[in-house]
């Protein structure tokens, strides 16, 4: 989730969309009054300040799932600079990890980065809401991933494997990521361990998730899990 550090503003106050979002982390839009900004802000009051983009200087999959959004809604990004795990950024001040960009942020005047949303709640970060592939602004939280998850394209063939960004639910969050666990193809014991560890935290660990600030797998992706595990016979 993309975060900010302007006196004045508190999370959610300002909105962003992919555009800006992409300019801003291109240096294409340097100022926090550039007129694009205060076109979709008309009631907050921004400052004319120098924008200060922090961005992750190690490889992760927050910057994997971020400039995954940011190369499907722009095409400039998509271009010059791409996605994974690790990019050769436009510009600005690299962090180490999701606590070292939540601390940048934090400590400097003016500045936007994008953190796992643990961070930004650990950190009280002012968040940004962002326009969605339906056309409407929401805010980050529990329920705006879950109609992102309800929305993926998580086939089976493919080992359910999706990325979480732009979908097109009313609601969704845009950019957002699943986890994975890693199996090997055969049947022995030790993935039918797993596999029944999982299906109890499918049962039992929704709440404890929650706590930690991540979002638990909505009700219909856990049955469509447990068909492909009833058809393959991993029990």
């Amino acid at each position: 989730m993309p975060v900010v550090n302007i006196q004045g503003i508190k999370g959610g106050d300002l909105k962003l969309d992919s555009n800006t979002l992409c300019m801003i982390f291109s240096g294409q839009l340097q100022y926090w009054d550039d007129p694009m900004i205060r076109k979709m802000n008309p009631r907050v009051k921004l400052p004319h300040a120098e924008i200060m983009v922090i961005h992750r200087s190690d490889g992760s999959g927050t910057s994997a799932i971020f400039t995954n959004y940011l190369s499907k809604t722009c095409s400039v990004w998509k271009t010059k600079v791409g996605e994974g795990k690790m990019v050769k950024w436009p510009m600005g001040i690299g962090g180490k990890g999701n606590e070292g960009v939540a601390n940048y942020v934090k400590q400097t005047p003016n500045a936007v980065g994008y953190v796992e949303f643990a961070y930004a709640k650990q950190h009280s970060l002012a968040y940004t809401q962002l326009k969605n592939k339906s056309g409407n602004f929401v805010s980050p939280n529990i329920a705006t991933f879950e109609e992102a998850a309800e929305s993926g394209d998580f086939d089976a063939n493919k080992g359910f494997f999706a990325w979480l960004t732009n979908t097109p639910g009313k609601t969704s969050w845009p950019i957002a990521g699943a986890s994975f666990i890693l199996l090997a193809k055969d049947k022995k014991s030790t993935n039918m361990k797993a596999v029944r560890f999982f299906d109890w935290a499918f049962n039992n660990g929704d709440a404890k998730a929650k706590m930690l600030n991540y979002v638990p797998l909505t009700k219909s992706l856990k049955a469509h899990i447990r068909a492909y595990w009833n058809a393959a016979e991993i029990k």
